[in-house]
């Protein structure tokens, strides 16, 4: 029986990931599977038609709302659950099973999602995790606000968080991350992100709005004001989260670790001096 769930994927020239992050979720695990795509000039909508997924079409103005908040306000799911989830990220049996039996009868608002990680091409077995609050109640709430006014390129929520009222549980099953775009993608992309994490980190400082941040987002907004935080993200990564399991790569990505966050303060100094 499929759950009253929306996935809802947002894309971009993504006809290479697409196909199997589908064929991974299934036809009998969600009502609707929808794509929100941001202009791709690949077979990324064909792939799509082929599968069944409904399509949308987005166009960013460089303001709010972006592509996951821009969904929820004007194509709000009609299910009781949404889940955004990225084309290359691909749904196991086991976090299907495991989600099927958290959200029977749940007082919930969300769920935070585990995902594996791939460097250098191998999963990896430690290092720094990644979690996203992903899976939420339709209506629960949203991504948080952040008006760009233009300063970023970046048409979707990334580092963003959803702002939920309630309770938060977690499903332990990890999803499948496939990432294998190689180095130099891994590093463009987080240049990009250090930017915007800079810019970000330097419009709060001069708000006299108050932020719902996370426990994580307080530590890390802290830890920002000095250069110690690119080491202090090395040793959680390959020390005390187990980084040294995968031996060279695990010790490689936490050097790239604490280049991005040594960037992100770098930027910062240098936007503030």
């Amino acid at each position: 029986m499929k759950l009253d769930l929306t996935i809802v994927i947002p894309v971009k020239n993504e006809q290479k990931n697409l196909p199997g992050c589908l064929e991974a979720i299934g036809e009998d695990f969600a009502q609707q599977v929808v794509i929100v795509d941001s202009g791709s000039t690949d077979r990324t909508k064909a792939v799509a038609e082929r599968f069944g997924a409904s399509f949308i079409d987005f166009q960013w103005n460089g303001r709010f709302p972006k592509k996951r908040n821009w969904y929820l306000r004007y194509h709000t799911p009609t299910t009781a659950w949404v889940l955004f989830l990225d084309a290359d990220e691909y749904l196991t049996p086991e976090f299907k099973q495991e989600t099927a039996r958290k959200l029977k009868d749940t007082t919930k608002v969300g769920f935070w999602l585990n995902y594996t990680i791939y460097f250098m091409g191998k999963k990896l077995k430690g290092g720094y995790p990644l979690k996203k609050l992903a899976l939420f109640r339709t209506g629960a709430g949203e991504y948080e606000y952040i008006d760009e006014q233009q300063w970023s390129h970046l048409d979707m929520e990334i580092h963003e968080h959803p702002i939920l009222t309630g309770d938060i549980g977690t499903i332990k099953e990890k999803i499948d991350h496939r990432d294998f775009r190689g180095i130099a993608h891994y590093i463009n992309k987080h240049n990009a992100y250090s930017s915007w994490e800079a810019a970000r980190y330097l419009r709060m400082m001069k708000s006299t709005s108050n932020y719902r941040l996370t426990a994580k987002q307080r530590i890390k907004y802290r830890l920002m004001r000095t250069p110690l935080i690119g080491p202090a993200f090395f040793l959680g990564s390959f020390v005390l989260m187990g980084g040294f399991l995968d031996g060279a790569r695990g010790f490689a990505f936490a050097i790239l670790k604490m280049a991005y966050f040594t960037e992100i303060y770098c930027k910062i100094k240098e936007q503030s001096d």
